[in-house]
């Protein structure tokens, strides 16, 4: 006799979206039946590899009875549920968060997406004024008065963090951070244990920092760049998509991406080759592939460059 292993049996659950009957598992979010049923609903600090924070507020919907509007990116499916997703209350919201948003970092570096949506929720990124600059450790934000004061009583003056580049691999820049988490989380318990940054400070002045606001080659990271892979903004992003950025010369209309598999070693992680101009520009990963999740290790991330180092002609 053959033994067959299953999959847990889950109750499948019946609720209502956009006035859509539809049955999911029991246990799924929001989210899940929305994207299962193709509704599009804008996210920032949701990753399919992560687990949600419920930090960025975008994807908030309407449920029948609640006070207040949910997160669909980690409120669980309930039988009989009933959802809205583009009610006035719903647009409102999504349209005032991307507008704060926007005021306090620069988006333009964002998946096209959001740019999709600012059109879509009719956005006024110029509404609460120009972008602030970030907190930087040992200073203060004076964005908002009263808040902050030096020890002689005086306000301090905020001074914008330069793009840090303290390695070979990845930048930093958080003029374009939104505090979404991901970053951390990937980092952390979700994928890496480096647990090399974290959220510091409080209130206007936090931001994201390594331990002891060290310089990353003297932090606990292995460069392995899940950072990168999940954030949002570009807060994060390779030192050969910087350069290319800042040189102008970015082409992400012609990139075009190649899924390979690594051979480093035995593991069988799948590669994406994002390409411009027959050059190697990022390597990510599928966030559903079984062996990767959407994460790797600084050799399937960042040890390409040999596949670009051609022989000199004759």
């Amino acid at each position: 006799m053959t033994a067959v292993m299953l999959g847990t049996i889950r109750r499948m659950v019946t609720l209502t979206l956009d006035g859509v009957e539809v049955r999911v598992p029991e246990g799924s979010t929001i989210l899940d039946a929305l994207r299962a049923q193709g509704t599009d609903t804008p996210t920032l600090c949701w990753a399919p590899n992560l687990t949600p924070v419920n930090a960025c507020r975008v994807c908030m919907v309407e449920v029948t009875g609640s006070r207040v509007l949910v997160p669909s990116c980690a409120r669980a499916v309930e039988d009989g549920m009933e959802v809205h997703t583009d009610s006035e209350k719903v647009q409102h919201s999504r349209k005032m968060v991307l507008e704060l948003l926007a005021s306090s970092v620069d988006l333009s570096q964002t998946d096209p997406d959001v740019h999709r949506w600012m059109t879509k929720y009719g956005v006024d990124a110029t509404r609460y004024g120009p972008p602030a600059p970030p907190a930087a450790e040992g200073e203060r934000d004076t964005r908002h008065p009263g808040h902050h004061h030096a020890p002689d009583g005086s306000t301090a003056e905020t001074v914008a963090q330069p793009v840090k580049e303290d390695n070979d691999l990845y930048v930093r820049d958080y003029g374009r951070c939104i505090m979404c988490y991901k970053c951390v989380k990937a980092c952390g318990t979700d994928a890496q244990y480096t647990f090399a940054i974290s959220a510091a400070g409080r209130g206007f002045d936090t931001r994201i920092a390594t331990e002891y606001n060290t310089e990353l080659p003297d932090s606990a990271c292995v460069y392995c760049g899940n950072c990168i892979g999940v954030c949002p903004t570009g807060a994060l992003k390779s030192v050969a998509e910087h350069e290319l950025r800042e040189a102008g010369k970015w082409d992400e209309e012609n990139e075009t991406v190649t899924t390979t598999i690594c051979s480093f070693c035995g593991v069988g992680c799948n590669l994406e080759l994002h390409v411009q101009h027959n050059t190697i520009v990022n390597v990510t990963s599928p966030s559903d592939h079984s062996v990767t999740h959407g994460h790797l290790c600084i050799k399937g991330r960042f040890g390409f460059q040999h596949v670009q180092n051609l022989p000199p002609s004759e």
